[in-house]
């Protein structure tokens, strides 16, 4: 088994499992300049990534491998296993184990979700879930992407309805007739701009927009 010589930086991500959802977070970690360690124990993904990203071929579930490679020297590690309740679970138990400061988990379903957290996991994510939500929003109006916060607080960008074009922001009274904030605009070819009442929104420009959920789907579905 191949051992860590050196330690990591202080921003260095732990990527365990390279599925669909641990490739696509650890190639796009890499992209970010972001220091990250891929583990896997398939040897046919580890061929697949092998020169993409840093990548040692090991069981994480076993905890004498995960010390070996040093995982407890990372401040962040996501456990990407999804198709093994076991092995996610055991993984996840290991890193709580060696005290790892912040543990992500992917989880396939409620109950999944609830295991991890209630052996450690301090971040638990639902991507199918939660993809699945984001697109349910976006194919039913003109919303572009749809980010649900906590308690209903919600962003979305989005194609503004036709009766703000060529309005200002103050001037439309967005707010007041829909209770909705218009957080910034994006312009074709423009830079954004951060939005104030003097902000006009014309055809073609994005615009990100913050506020209850209910209350942004009503502004979204507006003509």
């Amino acid at each position: 088994m191949p051992q860590r010589n050196n330690a990591p930086r202080a921003s260095a991500v732990l990527v365990i499992g390279l599925g669909r959802f641990g490739g696509a977070l650890a190639a796009t970690l890499e992209d970010l300049g972001r220091e990250v360690l891929a583990v896997e124990k398939d040897e046919h993904l580890v061929s697949q990534w092998s020169g993409r990203v840093p990548i040692i071929e090991a069981d994480a579930s076993n905890p004498d491998a995960l010390e070996q490679l040093g995982a407890q020297e990372f401040p962040v590690a996501v456990v990407g296993v999804g198709t093994s309740l076991e092995a996610s679970v055991l993984i996840t138990a290991n890193l709580v184990d060696l005290e790892v400061p912040q543990i992500w988990a992917k989880a396939t379903s409620a109950e999944h979700g609830r295991i991890l957290r209630r052996i450690g996991a301090h971040h638990v994510v639902y991507p199918e879930h939660d993809a699945g939500q984001r697109v349910a929003h976006m194919v039913t109006g003109r919303m572009l992407d749809y980010i649900e916060m906590e308690d209903g607080f919600t962003i979305v960008k989005m194609r503004p309805p036709k009766e703000t074009y060529g309005f200002t922001i103050g001037e439309s009274r967005i707010r007041q007739r829909y209770g909705v904030t218009v957080l910034g605009v994006k312009s074709p070819g423009e830079a954004f701009e951060y939005a104030s009442e003097e902000t006009r929104i014309n055809p073609g420009d994005t615009i990100i927009v913050s506020g209850d959920s209910g209350l942004l789907e009503a502004f979204a579905a507006r003509p």
